[in-house]
């Protein structure tokens, strides 16, 4: 099979190593892909958002399967852009897909089918943001109603901080987010969960635990993520169950009512609360960087499990799972998520080995005249396998210090949850 795999980060570069490890697989093509994925992979240089030049490229690389890493494609209708034409993909619909694309879209199904969630106000304006806040308690989330790329969500623990925020949405500051969520903060400890579904099964794929903010002790803005671990301990059997019953089911059944049924990877962004799940956010991809911490531990052909889940038949494929745990840090480029700079040179790389239980996945990388260099915010992820995260943890910063680039940073704390 040749397979195009959309998208250009850590995740993709994660999705790619585990792609070409299938026996059913002749070439990989990335789009854009990055540094990473041009070692394995045939990368192409163009605009995903442009579907018709995207199935042109498609037709011409005869392409058998498109699996879509990023979510803006989604929301934005590619899988049913290229169903239309005839193309196998993997992933939602772009009504299915609005559980991401929409807060208010998922908030709404939260509240037609008595899903557990923060209590919450779709605001249009700052006359609804008042109103909220006439009968609610601080801190407040404030979360733009659209993608915003992990950058939308602020938790305010005064009035002035939250109509500040709301303000700068209201005006823009989130590309077409012209409206936003209030809600109720939770206080808990939070998990992201991962499914894969066909439209009439789902999977079990995995838990993991990210790192939102951008600095230690969880201090600063929040990022596209800075680091995350998997398992996550705090799953057990009675946790998952109520995860199944009170949140995936409903959700998936509420979408097939709508004749719209949800297909490919789904991720559900919980708080744990007293023993019991609330639903925070829907994702309708992988994670990033879940997926980096995830897909090292998984043990079943990657590519048959997508062609089975393709055919409604993921109830006849059991995924098996390596018992190791997994971690990754973020390596990021000075001045993230704020103003950075772009086009450093990554020097030392080339020169760093690496064993079998260790991965470095490039998310923002590209070559500039024979040169590797850092091309967005999140540059690299140091994945590492382990018996226990203690040591996993300083396996991987051990390797970052050889790495020895100066423009860069990290956190040092990633997993303290379950290391201290």
């Amino acid at each position: 099979m040749n397979i195009a795999l959309i998208g250009g980060g850590g995740r993709e570069h994660a999705l790619c190593k585990q792609i070409i490890k299938s026996k059913n697989v002749n070439k990989i093509y990335c789009i854009p892909g990055n540094a990473g994925t041009e070692k394995i992979a045939i990368n192409l240089n163009l605009d995903f958002l442009n579907f018709k030049t995207l199935l042109y490229s498609l037709k011409k690389n005869k392409i058998d399967l498109v699996i879509v890493g990023p979510e803006e494609p989604l929301v934005n209708g590619v899988v049913d852009f290229l169903r239309k034409n005839k193309i196998k993909v993997f992933g939602p619909n772009q009504y299915a897909a609005k559980l991401e694309g929409s807060k208010s879209f998922m908030k709404s199904i939260c509240k037609k089918n008595n899903i557990p969630t923060a209590k919450f106000k779709i605001c249009k304006n700052k006359t609804d943001v008042l109103n909220f806040l006439k009968n609610n308690k601080m801190p407040i989330v404030v979360k733009a109603d659209g993608l915003a790329a992990g950058k939308g969500v602020f938790i305010c623990k005064i009035k002035k901080e939250i109509i500040k925020v709301s303000n700068e949405i209201f005006k823009g500051k989130f590309k077409n987010c012209k409206s936003l969520i209030l809600e109720e903060f939770l206080q808990g400890e939070e998990v992201s969960y991962f499914l894969l579904v066909d439209r009439k099964n789902f999977n079990f794929f995995g838990s993991a635990q990210d790192h939102k903010k951008v600095g230690e002790k969880e201090t600063g803005p929040n990022t596209g993520g800075m680091g995350a671990y998997s398992p996550a301990p705090i799953i057990n059997k009675n946790i998952e169950d109520k995860i199944i019953n009170r949140i995936i089911r409903p959700t998936l059944l509420a979408l097939k009512k709508k004749n719209k049924p949800y297909t490919g990877f789904l991720y559900a962004g919980l708080m744990i609360k007293n023993n019991n799940p609330y639903l925070i956010e829907y994702n309708v991809r992988m994670g990033d960087p879940e997926c980096q911490v995830i897909l090292p531990r998984l043990k079943t052909d990657f590519i048959k499990i997508i062609l089975s889940s393709l055919k409604d038949e993921l109830n006849k494929i059991k995924i098996k799972w390596s018992k190791k745990k997994c971690m990754t840090i973020v390596l990021c480029s000075k001045g993230y998520p704020n103003v950075y700079k772009k086009n450093i040179k990554i020097k030392k790389l080339k020169k760093i080995k690496t064993d079998s239980f260790t991965t470095i996945f490039h998310a923002s990388t590209k070559y500039l005249d024979g040169e590797l260099v850092s091309s967005g915010g999140r540059v690299l992820n140091i994945t590492s396998l382990g018996g226990n995260f203690i040591n996993i943890r300083k396996k991987i910063i051990k390797l970052i210090k050889k790495i020895k680039w100066k423009e860069s940073f990290f956190r040092k704390d990633i997993g303290w949850r379950v290391i201290n």
